[in-house]
């Protein structure tokens, strides 16, 4: 009776088959496409997601930043919760970013990663639960000047492209078009100085400032173009009055919301914006 146990002891131990996970249907795959880049955000169902994603995107001095304030304060008038984001806000690695770039002491491509973390980390923390809540979200732009930026800086486009796969696509995305010489206006009038990486200046484009500046932000412009048509961007006129382009902005995004009345009158604390 032992030596049968014995046998029993040494026979192979059966090996359960891997189970394969479950073939995407058609239906899932086209959520997907609709709600991403490309691969879904690890872990996100697209079904948790109530809020309303609005990128704002253009060159430095297109008006974005004006823009966004005075949308947050309509949205939250018309009774919206409203968050922002932008470039280098991310608790991990936003600081290191801008001491980077004071010292202009960064590679191209170790920028670009820098960047793709600081995008993917306020993604997870910052964007999506904002939306699974309901939020409606203002974005400072997006991926779009991420990929532009690091393009015309010889990073591979598919490279870029397969980097941000797994970034949500935005309900609305605007582009503010303004000539890059309106640009250099504005910034210059804003802060009498332009910043090194706004110029290009790590490119070497032209000792002249001005003129490294243009051809730059000439070569941003030119990304955007290319961006506008693949990913539907709204096009609106960025040199115009700002109360008109808001006023334009206001119009799409109350019907994209439901608002019915997209009148807004700026309260006195953003008032000197209305120009």
């Amino acid at each position: 009776m032992a030596d049968q146990e014995k046998d029993k002891s040494n026979l192979p131990v059966p090996v359960a088959e891997p189970v394969a996970p479950a073939a995407k249907t058609p239906a899932s795959e086209q959520e997907d496409a609709q709600n991403f880049f490309g691969e879904p955000l690890v872990g996100l169902d697209p079904g948790e997601l109530n809020g309303t994603l609005i990128v704002m995107e253009g060159l430095d001095g297109s008006g974005r930043s004006t823009q966004i304030a005075l949308l947050q304060e309509w949205l939250e008038s018309e009774g919206f919760a409203v968050q922002t984001s932008g470039l280098r806000r991310s608790n991990l690695v936003g600081r290191d970013i801008d001491e980077l770039l004071a010292k202009n002491a960064v590679t191209r491509l170790t920028l670009a990663l820098m960047y793709a973390t600081d995008f993917f980390d306020q993604l997870e923390h910052r964007i999506v639960p904002a939306l699974r809540s309901g939020t409606v979200v203002l974005a400072d732009r997006f991926i779009f000047t991420l990929i532009a930026r690091s393009v015309v800086r010889g990073i591979n486009r598919d490279y870029l492209t397969g980097l941000y796969a797994m970034a949500l696509r935005p309900h609305l995305t605007f582009w503010l078009n303004v000539r890059p010489e309106t640009a250099f206006a504005r910034e210059f009038k804003k802060a009498q100085a332009i910043s090194y990486w706004e110029a290009g200046r790590d490119m070497s484009l032209s000792h002249d400032l001005y003129w490294s500046f243009v051809r730059y932000q000439t070569m941003i412009r030119r990304e955007f173009e290319v961006m506008a048509k693949k990913n539907s961007f709204i096009e609106l006129d960025g040199e115009s009055s700002v109360s008109s382009v808001n006023k334009q902005l206001r119009q799409r995004i109350g019907e994209h919301l439901g608002i019915r009345a997209s009148k807004y009158t700026p309260s006195s604390a953003l008032a000197h914006l209305w120009r």
